[in-house]
């Protein structure tokens, strides 16, 4: 299970769900979770896409005053902009799963604040302690080990932006029936993951730079 990834639904990634679902079959991927920015559509679009093998569970990184948190399981939108206790409560409303993404990382600027972590932790159900894109190894290290002293299950994914990248990151589970039972099948999990390499950050930046020339272009000729 690849439990975060983005697509052209992102605003810095270019990925069509098409190339999504085949990279995802070539790295013999069972169950992704997809979580474009503060949006479902790709991930409900990708549901229907996905041959029968390949289990979608919709989710979102949304954009908080506290910094990004994940929801998993969802079925309505998270708005963005609200405070990280508001988003859990949202993502709970629902049923969903509430994941932290990347919580160490010295290469972005919206993962969650440490002051905020520390205050939401107990209302969190999964630590990403594994992301293909962290520029230093230190950083997976550090939230492994803060998932750990607090008992708290851990996730892993490749954050991927390009297709190539699909398969850099995943955790084997034991099957799971739902939402009701997928938090503990994490805690069974084993993680395996290879770093992207920083040159990927540098793809993204080009990446987001292509789509704001086509929207500016499209604009122009309307």
């Amino acid at each position: 299970m690849d439990m975060h990834t983005h697509s052209e639904y992102s605003p810095d990634s270019r990925t069509p769900l098409a190339a999504q679902v085949a990279a995802l079959s070539a790295a013999r991927i069972d169950v992704v979770c997809a979580t474009d920015h503060n949006t479902i559509e790709g991930a409900l679009r990708l549901r229907e896409l996905a041959p029968d093998r390949l289990r979608v569970i919709v989710g979102e990184e949304v954009s908080t005053r506290d910094g990004e948190i994940i929801g998993l399981f969802l079925e309505k939108p998270i708005p963005r902009d609200l405070s990280g206790e508001e988003t859990i409560a949202r993502i709970k409303d629902q049923g969903g799963v509430v994941s932290v993404p990347h919580p160490f990382s010295r290469n972005r600027m919206r993962h969650i604040r440490r002051d905020a972590l520390e205050r939401l932790w107990q209302q969190v159900d999964c630590v990403e302690i594994f992301n293909a894109r962290e520029a230093f190894a230190g950083d997976n290290r550090r939230a492994e080990a803060f998932a750990r002293e607090r008992s708290i299950p851990g996730a892993a994914g490749s954050d991927a932006h390009r297709a190539s990248e699909i398969g850099r990151a995943f955790i084997e589970v034991d099957e799971f029936a739902g939402r009701e039972d997928f938090v503990e099948a994490l805690r069974g999990g084993v993680v395996t993951g290879r770093l992207t390499g920083s040159a990927i950050h540098l793809a993204t930046r080009y990446d987001v730079f292509r789509k704001w020339l086509v929207r500016r272009r499209t604009r122009k000729s309307a």
